[in-house]
């Protein structure tokens, strides 16, 4: 069970926006050193947007944004750049470069913030490539790779720093039933073994109720959090009726 007496993220009356346009409001929660924590809803309830504010790729129009004991949103400069090597990110589509190898990929953010010799920055980028079970791929072009083994490229890659926490866009987006276990199992295995904190974005429900120690599930409508809690224990007895019919996937009007 995590300690969430001392969260590792706290967000604090967030609101969110872009331009004139409120996509959410109001919003706080916290995530425990190594939960994985999951952000749902349905689709355009701005799960992408909450998740580019959290890794500081926009300013919230109000609100606080903790990493680690820091404030992002009042960081800048060195101090921000501190805050954001705390955490790393696996985007949608993996965003591996194709012109690179997967090697030199895994590589990159050691080669942006470190001073390492070369051998120990291979070796470095070689272990996470074994972690994700690709050690075998590294001298391979992304274009080789399947999908599900660019999303664990992507996730070797986001390790790099060996950061606590790791943010998840959309993991199995894509991604056929037997790889998207596939990946359910491998993030499983990195929260247990390393106690890696996992923030992920996702509808899948399959994997939602595979990895998820807790979601929160934002809602378009009221532009806020209308749920929180174990996946499980929303499915059965959450006490909006939407909410209950989106985790036992039942259409509109079903009882």
């Amino acid at each position: 069970m995590s300690d969430r007496s001392n969260p590792v993220i706290r967000v604090r009356q967030l609101s969110i926006g872009y331009e004139n346009r409120v996509v959410l409001r109001d919003v706080s929660f916290d995530v425990a050193p190594g939960e994985v924590f999951v952000i749902l809803g349905g689709s355009g309830c701005g799960k992408s947007t909450l998740l580019k504010h959290l890794i500081g790729l926009h300013e919230p129009i109000e609100g606080e944004i903790w990493i680690g004991g820091e404030n992002l949103v009042a960081s800048g400069g060195e101090h921000r750049r501190r805050v954001m090597q705390k955490f790393g990110m696996m985007y949608q589509s993996g965003a591996l470069f194709g012109s690179m190898t997967v090697l030199e990929n895994v590589r990159l953010p050691l080669d942006a913030y470190t001073d390492l010799p070369e051998k120990a920055k291979t070796l470095i980028a070689l272990s996470k490539l074994r972690l994700v079970g690709l050690a075998a791929s590294a001298g391979k072009m992304p274009s080789e790779l399947s999908g599900g083994m660019q999303k664990r490229a992507a996730i070797a890659r986001a390790m790099a720093m060996d950061p606590g926490i790791l943010f998840l866009d959309e993991p199995s987006a894509g991604l056929d039933p037997i790889t998207s276990a596939g990946l359910d199992t491998l993030i499983n295995q990195l929260s247990e073994r390393f106690g890696i904190t996992f923030v992920i974005v996702t509808h899948e429900l399959p994997s939602i109720y595979s990895i998820a120690d807790r979601v929160i599930m934002l809602d378009g409508r009221t532009k806020t959090i209308i749920a929180e809690g174990c996946p499980h224990h929303l499915r059965a007895s959450a006490p909006d009726p939407w909410v209950r019919q989106f985790f036992n996937r039942q259409a509109l009007g079903a009882a």
